[in-house]
């Protein structure tokens, strides 16, 4: 009886532990969703476009856009993707680009430019340029870190049907 009793307050115990955690579980907030940034590069303003390009050619990086007689390339090097840009910007820049994947290809769900814009002002943050809200589409909006780096959210392709 004393073996069966010690079995039964064991059962008892888990059954406790396990009513307890299910509802530990079930009570807790739902963790909310991170933004969805897009596709991330970094836009380097350089001072010779060709001199740039056979340097990073040298790391395996591969052209895959751009117009070098407008004195601006795209390089990549698997998921890693540089912009090569002359005379166009004074700073390095760190874009995203919503909508897109590694390959330029647009997403069919993602979070739209205006959306992740919204989301930024609500969480206070001050934007050095915006995009228009009531727009569809391509769009961008700049937003500078603490350290003065600016950030570009540069969407290229249609918003998404929602």
């Amino acid at each position: 009886m004393k073996g069966l009793t010690t079995v039964a307050v064991a059962c008892g115990l888990a059954l406790v532990t396990f009513a307890s955690t299910s509802l530990s579980q079930s009570a807790k907030p739902k963790q909310k969703q991170p933004m969805q940034l897009g596709v991330f590069s970094v836009s380097l303003a350089v001072k010779d476009i060709k001199a740039s390009k056979a340097f990073y050619e040298k790391l395996d990086f591969k052209e895959v856009g751009g117009e070098l007689d407008q004195n601006w390339l795209v390089l990549q090097n698997g998921t890693t993707t540089i912009g090569l840009f002359q005379g166009m910007f004074e700073k390095n820049i760190l874009t995203f680009n919503p909508g897109w994947t590694t390959d330029k290809e647009t997403l069919e769900d993602f979070q739209d430019v205006r959306e992740l814009q919204s989301t930024l002002k609500q969480r206070g943050l001050k934007l050095s340029t915006e995009a228009d809200e009531s727009s569809k589409g391509p769009a961008s909006f700049v937003l500078v870190d603490p350290d003065g780096n600016p950030i570009l959210f540069d969407q290229h392709v249609p918003s998404p049907k929602r």
